[in-house]
């Protein structure tokens, strides 16, 4: 035993010898890196090298966008209230399934132009959808409280916003001309009530004095003064849910409510002519169809434009070609529209104009431009020939007897229906309406499918009780054109 001891005391000591004890190095400071003195003086070989920072990745850029009604959606921000009164709207809509699409096409040469428009006013993306709740995007509505256009403004107020009208011209049917009135208006009448958007629309709709009377009814009597407490005419009542209901399927789109697709590009653009021109001549120069430019241009109510202007044309894009065309680089103030990654060095140079004659154009100091901005590309000299012609009237415009004011109803087909009992309801001619419809007199009628028809204001309706709902309808939510 005790031989064991000592042979193990051995082995201890030896192994202490052998193995080195582990030396713990003090924590030293990490030295805080600091910026290098602007200095012309070389650093020294013993400084310590300075670290440089990592790139500050770049921000990815936001993609274009492709398709205009996508765009729309959005930026639809406004927050929409689930309650009943729109859930009857969005109902309505999801009946007609290719309500938007049909209008999306009248709206189609516009509809980039006016989104532009809002946004540059910066105002909420639903404005743009107005005009289809107005007039179902007619330039030529006309409603029986005489507002006239897409926009359905009435004369008084399309004058204080500077709308022109005489009997050459209608600005309240140009619908550029007329947009920029209704956004004017709209943006008055947002700072009019508060900010509150709904008040302002529904002014829009019934005029602001009604609509501060029932706030006031109802601060008196201690209710609440929301837009769906009021007590207002049923129309107006009826409108802010239709402009609600479609923004929201604009925003959520439906199986049965899909959104129509319109590129993200202007296909119109603006032609300035300068001076007084005839529709025909215009027609003949630009290699367009008269009734094409008419369709256009809906603001001129003659064949010409007036003496004292406006002379300006709306021309499918393409028709920009003109702006090269030698004659009228010579003869009118063509107009441009600043593009993304435009240059005016390379605008000056696509035209064919020198670059200080296109800055002196425009007053421009620098070579600094804007997306969306407006460029005049010349000034009109004497024209060599003339641009009109001995007609006044246009042969599309002119008129022989008086037009009686109507207003569009859609109808929807019921099991059972003809062209002759729906023309006996509404008090038309039954030849006028299959005529209105591209149908024959004998035509049978496939239940669900949706007829135009065209009513006299003056007019009523025969009321039979199997129709006084549907009529009802028509009367409060068709009022004006939709």
């Amino acid at each position: 035993m005790r031989h064991l001891i000592l042979c193990f005391a051995i082995v201890l000591l030896c192994s202490c010898k052998t193995t080195q004890p582990e030396i713990i190095a003090p924590a030293v400071p990490t030295p805080v890196e600091s910026k290098p003195a602007l200095s012309n003086t070389p650093t020294s070989k013993n400084t310590h090298k300075v670290i440089n920072k990592k790139a500050t990745p770049k921000a990815p850029e936001i993609a274009q966008p492709t398709e205009l009604w996508a765009h729309i959606a959005d930026n639809l921000h406004l927050p929409v209230e689930q309650n009943q009164a729109l859930k009857k709207r969005i109902n309505w809509y999801l009946k007609q399934p290719n309500y938007l699409k049909i209008v999306s096409r009248r709206a189609e040469p516009f509809l980039y132009h006016i989104v532009k428009k809002v946004e540059q006013k910066r105002l909420p993306m639903k404005l743009a959808l107005l005009p289809f709740v107005e007039s179902g995007f007619r330039p030529t509505a006309r409603s029986s409280e005489h507002a006239v256009g897409v926009w359905q403004l009435v004369a008084a107020t399309a004058h204080h916003f500077g709308v022109k009208s005489d009997q050459w011209y209608d600005g309240r049917q140009d619908v550029l001309a007329s947009t920029d009135a209704a956004l004017d208006y709209l943006s008055y009448l947002h700072k009019r009530f508060d900010g509150n958007w709904l008040h302002a629309l529904a002014a829009y709709n019934t005029g602001e004095g009604r609509v501060k009377r029932a706030i006031k009814r109802n601060q008196k009597r201690g209710k609440s003064t929301d837009f769906w407490a009021l007590t207002l005419p049923k129309e107006t009542a009826d409108y802010v849910p239709k402009l609600l209901a479609l923004s929201y399927l604009v925003k959520h789109p439906k199986a049965k409510f899909k959104r129509p697709k319109l590129p993200y590009k202007a296909l119109t653009t603006s032609l300035n002519v300068a001076k007084q021109f005839d529709f025909s001549v215009m027609a003949k120069l630009s290699g367009m169809g008269a009734k094409q430019l008419h369709a256009l241009n809906r603001g001129y109510l003659k064949n010409q434009s007036s003496p004292h202007g406006p002379h300006t044309l709306l021309l499918p894009i393409e028709q920009q070609a003109l702006l090269k065309n030698r004659f009228f680089k010579a003869n009118f103030a063509g107009e441009y529209i600043v593009k993304k990654n435009d240059t005016l060095y390379g605008i000056a140079r696509h035209f064919g104009l020198p670059l200080e004659v296109l800055k002196q154009l425009n007053n421009k100091q620098n070579n600094f431009i804007g997306v969306g901005e407006k460029l005049i590309l010349g000034e009109p000299q004497t024209l060599p020939e003339s641009l009109t012609i001995n007609y006044k009237i246009s042969p599309y415009l002119e008129q022989k007897k008086p037009v009686i004011p109507t207003i569009e109803v859609d109808y929807h087909v019921k099991p059972g229906d003809n062209l002759w009992n729906i023309s006996q309801l509404y008090g038309v001619a039954h030849s006028d309406l299959a005529r209105w419809n591209k149908l024959s007199a004998s035509s049978v009628l496939k239940p669900g499918t949706q007829l135009v028809l065209f009513i006299p204001q003056a007019a009523t309706p025969k009321t039979t009780p199997a129709k006084k709902d549907l009529l009802l309808d028509l009367q409060n939510t068709l009022n004006h054109p939709r």
